[in-house]
């Protein structure tokens, strides 16, 4: 058996349909962008629909948290529950009467029976085939019950599911656009439930559906949906409907080669958002979690990635969540920024801290950080030792082969020659080519003088320069510090 999914006529069209359970989990996004770009290369529709038929696991304001994800990434929806559109409603609950109709209409056509099994039959069916070691699966009890029976039950007030009605015996052979034709044996599949007792419709049932009624033409979607593709494709064949073309996107590992797990670190997009990173970041990067455009270019804005965008260019092999690279490519869009947009956007991670700052500091901070920082909440550890010098040990200012008494000597001279720096010379420029011409007159050694005077000035092991230091701090607060040090 064979069914293939031809093009389907009219305009591109594809979909997010995510269940508002919380927050947004990467994987999720990738897929999301993946529509996004196959339909934006495409001059075609992208659509939000909310799959919120598990009432149980539906958190309040998840859909206004996932807009604000969208709008934070400039990703715009074409239509959906906020935007509208001719398809609607966009939200299934909305959408219960379409799916009833649809549900009768399939038993009619013979493509599924009404299941009137009660739980307790069903666990102790779903017990014994564990004893035998069987496959969990329906026993089609009540596939081929008479109308009669069936007529008798509905008077009695039983209760029933919906369940599709598969074929008993054969292949199935189910074109994904990554991966080719793929064979499954009818018998592996079961005759799984699409309307519950209550009337609410499986995901499995109420996607097929809406992607029919919505006219979706193309499915975006991790592959840890294959094993349900031959039951849609199914689904759509018993309805007599065309399917869209079905897109599975390659798995996303961690580096260890693992799934992504929240107990290793973060999954969900706020989670990256709260960190500091940029939406450029977070795009370019789950662009390249399946995906590569032709050359060896990776640092695509969004247009870039949209004008190269093919989905027949997606790998089917695992992609690697690789933070390192994450981290990479947002400190590149961080340097992108100028400091005013910079200062705009660290300017929150100080209050959250209660942290007071001026703008003259804050500028002069970002100045020395920017270039370092490879996410926005950086600034605060990068910018502790300006606001406040740290405690350190006085070893920590001898430099290789001088001990403490020289480095001490050493900044001593330096606090000599800075206390006659004018104030309209306490610049980074000026600073650097006055310290190294007097290092030279005094027949030094620049490790021997810059080593303790940035140690002194930071505290800390690893810092920008002194002269940048110096010029963050301003001349008082610098000469201060030298003299601590000396006192240490």
């Amino acid at each position: 058996m064979i069914f293939d999914n031809k093009e389907k006529i009219g305009g591109v069209r594809l979909r997010f349909a995510p269940s508002p359970t919380g927050f947004l989990h990467i994987g999720n996004l990738r897929s999301a962008l993946f529509g996004y770009f196959i339909a934006k290369s495409q001059k075609g529709k992208f659509i939000l629909r909310l799959e919120d038929t598990d009432q149980k696991r539906e958190v309040e304001g998840a859909l206004d948290k996932l807009l604000e994800v969208f709008d934070w990434l400039n990703v715009k929806f074409d239509e959906g529950p906020k935007q509208g559109g001719n398809y609607g409603p966009y939200i299934q609950t909305q959408r219960l009467d379409k799916y009833q109709k649809l549900a009768d209409e399939l038993i009619e056509r013979g493509g599924a029976y009404r299941c009137f099994c009660t739980s307790e039959r069903l666990e102790k069916m779903r017990l014994q085939q564990q004893e035998e070691k069987l496959p969990p699966r329906y026993d089609r009890c009540c596939r081929d019950l008479s109308s009669t029976e069936i007529e008798n039950k509905l008077k009695n007030g039983e209760k029933f599911v919906i369940r599709q009605k598969m074929p008993l015996d054969g292949d199935i052979i189910v074109h994904d656009e990554i991966r080719g034709d793929i064979s499954f044996p009818i018998k592996d599949l079961d005759d799984h439930v699409l309307v519950k007792s209550n009337g609410v419709p499986t995901y499995q049932f109420a996607s097929v559906v809406d992607d029919h009624l919505m006219e979706i033409t193309h499915v975006s979607r991790g592959d840890e949906w294959l094993p349900s593709f031959p039951k849609n494709i199914l689904l759509y064949q018993a309805f007599g409907w065309q399917p869209p073309k079905f897109i599975h996107l390659p798995l996303i590992l961690n580096k260890s080669g693992g799934k992504l797990s929240k107990r290793q670190g973060d999954v969900y997009v706020e989670d990256y958002i709260q960190k500091g990173y940029l939406s450029e970041a977070i795009i370019n990067f789950c662009a390249l979690l399946g995906w590569h455009p032709k050359g060896e270019q990776e640092i695509l804005s969004i247009g870039e990635i949209i004008s190269n965008f093919r989905f027949q260019d997606i790998g089917a092999s695992p992609a690697v969540f690789d933070e390192e690279k994450l981290d990479y490519l947002n400190g590149y869009y961080i340097r992108q920024k100028t400091k005013t947009e910079l200062m705009d956007l660290v300017r929150p991670y100080f209050v959250a801290e209660n942290i007071e700052i001026n703008e003259s500091q804050l500028e002069k901070i970002i100045t020395l950080s920017q270039e370092r920082m490879k996410k926005l909440a950086d600034i605060i550890e990068l910018s502790a030792f300006i606001l406040k010098l740290p405690d350190y040990e006085g070893e920590l200012l001898a430099w290789k082969k001088i001990d403490k008494e020289k480095a001490q000597e050493n900044l001593k001279l330096m606090l000599e020659f800075l206390d006659k720096v004018p104030d309209q010379k306490w610049n980074k420029e000026e600073l650097e080519t006055s310290i190294f011409t007097y290092i030279e007159e005094q027949n030094g050694k620049n490790g021997d003088f810059l080593w303790p005077l940035r140690v002194a000035l930071s505290g800390l092991k690893n810092s920008p320069s002194p002269f940048e230091i110096a010029w963050a701090l301003g001349k008082e607060e610098s000469l201060n510090r030298i003299t601590l040090a000396i006192n240490k």
